[in-house]
């Protein structure tokens, strides 16, 4: 029998934000096809998955592909991974009804140690897709990054190599510099923080930075914050494509928790941006 720290659980305040859905919608996209649990690595002894969600009639057209980043830390032993939480579902479908193909999946941020390993998903999901873009109706030479939160930390491999094939980059309330976020009694080693600090990485980058979007929100942590004000400032130093948006009223999570105007602004905009670089 597992222990009790093993059990699945949605802890308090996290369950009350799995089921909300982005406040925001495009025709047809309860319509889309979505392919589910696809395995993309073994790690831990547990497999790591993957769903894909596919325009609805889709034919043998490869289209863009969006692979969506979560954030963390999150409890390991979660009862709801966080690919089938609303914000994920929905934004796959929002995309697929966009007329690309969204890729949502579950990684292994969970803690700060566990970076390297979250890293190595992520990189592996990348490698997945583009090995199996064919059969996922997915053009491998152009794929849009889109990272939320502590997803963010997640993004420095694509500013530091940007691979040729990464359309652009999009980062939601993001954690852009961990070296700001450090707790007082962290035992995190500051050679990680910065390994995985967007900004140092963008500073240390050694080819061209894809274009890049930025959504803030003005309630967030103001540390938060201040990571994304530095990232603008480096972005703007090496005159990298950027857009940015502000969400003044805005929350973490101002696009599944702030239905307003502002709200649906800043994700039509994203997408417009998206469509603008991925062709």
């Amino acid at each position: 029998m597992p222990d009790a720290k093993d059990s699945l659980v949605d802890p308090p305040g996290l369950d009350e934000i799995i089921p909300k859905r982005v406040v925001f919608s495009v025709p047809m996209m309860d319509q889309v096809r979505v392919r589910k649990n696809l395995v993309y690595k073994v790690a831990d002894g547990k497999s790591l998955t993957a769903d894909v969600y596919i325009p609805a009639g889709s034919g043998p057209l490869e289209r863009p592909a969006v692979i969506f980043i979560h954030g963390g830390p999150i409890p390991h032993n979660l009862l709801t991974p966080p690919k089938e939480w609303g914000i994920f579902t929905s934004y796959g479908q929002i995309i697929a009804a966009s007329r690309f193909v969204g890729v949502t999946f579950n990684h292994r941020f969970y803690s700060g140690e566990r970076l390297d390993d979250a890293q190595n998903d992520v990189d592996d999901l990348v490698v997945y897709i583009r090995e199996n873009a064919g059969s996922l109706g997915i053009d491998k030479h152009r794929i849009a990054i889109w990272a939320f939160s502590g997803g963010g930390a997640l993004l420095s491999r694509f500013l530091r190599e940007a691979p040729s094939y990464i359309g652009c980059i999009v980062a939601y309330y993001p954690a852009l510099d961990l070296r700001l976020l450090r707790a007082p009694d962290s035992t995190i080693k500051e050679e990680l923080l910065e390994k995985y600090s967007a900004v140092a990485n963008m500073a240390g980058a050694d080819s061209k930075i894809p274009p890049i979007f930025v959504a803030r929100a003005g309630l967030d942590n103001p540390s938060l914050n201040e990571s994304i004000e530095r990232f603008i400032h480096e972005a703007l130093s090496r005159n990298v494509m950027l857009d940015f948006c502000n969400h003044p009223g805005g929350r973490h999570g101002f696009d599944v928790l702030d239905d307003n105007d502002r709200s649906r602004e800043i994700i039509r905009r994203t997408i417009d941006f998206i469509k603008t670089h991925s062709q």
